[in-house]
């Protein structure tokens, strides 16, 4: 059976810390920051764990597991 490929999109979203957490960037940062004010645009900078809910279908999509 073929290796199971990497998903593309996953991987420009997820990253993976030496611990084995999921981390992922906080949503809302991207455009229309001149409104927004300084406080909350360095709090959206901080990069977020991924939820338990969804750790294990990132975790697919990556072709990492637990024990690695």
């Amino acid at each position: 059976m073929p290796k199971m490929k990497t998903h593309s999109g996953a991987k420009k979203r997820f990253r993976v810390t030496g611990s084995g957490k999921l981390m992922r960037q906080q949503a809302g940062k991207r455009h229309l920051n001149e409104h927004k004010p300084t406080k909350r645009t360095r709090r959206l900078s901080v990069d977020q764990s991924v939820s338990k809910a969804d750790e294990k279908n990132a975790r697919t999509l990556l072709g990492k597991h637990k024990g690695k």
